[in-house]
């Protein structure tokens, strides 16, 4: 995921959380009186909307830090939209102003900035041993070194208004003509069939690793391979253009004014029948109508029905900078992520799924539905498509969209990406 999480906002948001511990000194960390030490610890997290949930928690730390070890801690936290973070991310990583914590996509962002050094050996760490066995590999390196604390696992493809499909008699389809015969039966009854907020252009993008990982999974296995040594092009998927075109033509208006929050709204208010989104939104949406009934379903690509799956991935998680000049604090800080007793109450107000065998809460409705489908085998794991090329995606579809850019010309800024990201990662 997801840092594909979202503002408004364009411009990168600073955000200094209040009442975490003393006022901040300027510096990394220094003595103060008594016993005790202060620390003034920095994180960066592309989740703005989220920003309450994370102040009270690390609030709590705050204390506990304050409590079990007499260490003073002032937390930092940088929150930009998720559209600039990984930029601005590997901005600072580069020029030796790394967070001492920071958020990063485990499938996309793990392997080259683990490979480049940024990342902390956690795999000795408290928490590593509470992670569910199923979600371990996706922040463990090839050489079998856990590099994060995953926050967010995700099952996904597309969000749907359940009241609407029942009130019509509408189930989820499970091939593009019946997703066709579905859009028909919305708009005959005055229903707009998708909601579109491309605003942020990581939102477009999704379409991406949902057409993609579900062709890779029944008709072009090699397709990630082949493109990382440049012997592939995105023209062999140029059919994906079917369901985004057909999103596109059925879809509400004004979407490139239309962002993750201001669509959060829309979908709760029942503007349209449907959102290519994940329910990394649900928090938001539940915001605008608490009492919203909304469901998770594989999105159709073409009329293979085999090709209609769900999406699993590991998206947001926390690394510890392997710079860090507070890593004591840094280290504290992602074992408390899954702490026994407070992590639950946590992982529930940001409602993200459990991930950790300390986790009590019942999973939600939707994650419910998406489970369904794993259970009967109509799922595949999220492609690791290099973050480089989902970035270009994102521009490249708002384009699309726009009607300046082909699907030609979109296949072949996609290829280009691929190829400068290949240069630099060799």
């Amino acid at each position: 995921m997801k840092m594909w999480k979202c503002v408004l906002s364009t411009m990168l948001v600073g955000t200094l959380l209040a009442g975490c511990g003393a006022n901040s000194s300027g510096s990394d960390s220094s003595g103060s009186g008594g016993d005790g030490k202060t620390v003034n610890l920095k994180m960066f997290i592309a989740q703005p909307r989220l920003k309450e949930h994370y102040d009270k928690y690390i609030n709590a730390f705050v204390a506990k830090e304050k409590k079990d070890k007499n260490i003073d801690v002032t937390v930092q936290l940088e929150m930009p939209p998720a559209d600039n973070a990984a930029q601005i991310l590997k901005t600072r990583l580069a020029s030796n102003d790394a967070p001492d914590v920071f958020a990063l996509h485990a499938v996309n962002e793990i392997p080259p900035f683990y490979k480049a050094g940024y990342l902390e050996d956690l795999s000795g760490q408290p928490f590593v041993n509470k992670l569910m066995d199923s979600v371990k590999p996706s922040v463990t390196t090839k050489d079998g070194k856990v590099v994060a604390v995953p926050l967010e696992t995700i099952s996904w493809g597309y969000l749907y208004n359940k009241k609407i499909f029942k009130d019509l008699d509408l189930q989820p389809p499970g091939t593009l003509t019946e997703m066709k015969a579905v859009v028909e039966k919305l708009k005959a009854n005055n229903v707009k069939p998708f909601l579109l907020s491309y605003k942020e252009s990581w939102i477009p993008q999704l379409f991406v690793p949902l057409t993609a990982g579900a062709m890779m999974n029944t008709q072009n296995k090699d397709f990630i391979d082949r493109m990382n040594q440049d012997k592939g092009s995105f023209a062999e998927m140029k059919s994906m253009f079917d369901i985004i075109d057909l999103v596109n033509s059925n879809g509400t208006d004004k979407a490139l004014e239309i962002g993750g929050d201001d669509g959060s709204a829309a979908f709760a208010s029942g503007k349209a029948a449907m959102w290519v989104q994940g329910p990394w939104f649900a928090e938001t949406i539940l915001k605008s109508d608490p009492k919203m009934d909304f469901g998770v379903a594989p999105l159709p690509i073409n009329d293979d029905p085999n090709a209609t799956l769900i999406n699993l991935s590991t998206s947001t998680s926390l690394a510890v900078s392997s710079t860090s000049k507070n890593k004591e604090v840094a280290l504290d800080f992602v074992n408390y992520v899954l702490d026994d007793k407070d992590s639950s109450a946590f992982y529930e107000a940001l409602k993200f799924n459990p991930i950790s065998k300390v986790h009590t809460f019942k999973s939600y409705p939707w994650v419910n539905d998406a489970t369904e489908y794993v259970k009967a085998g109509k799922s595949y794991q999220d492609p690791s498509i290099p973050q480089a090329v989902k970035d270009e995606a994102g521009k490249s579809l708002q384009s699309y969209y726009a009607g300046q850019l082909s699907q030609d010309d979109v296949i072949k800024a996609l290829d280009k990406a691929w190829k400068s990201y290949n240069k630099v990662n060799k």
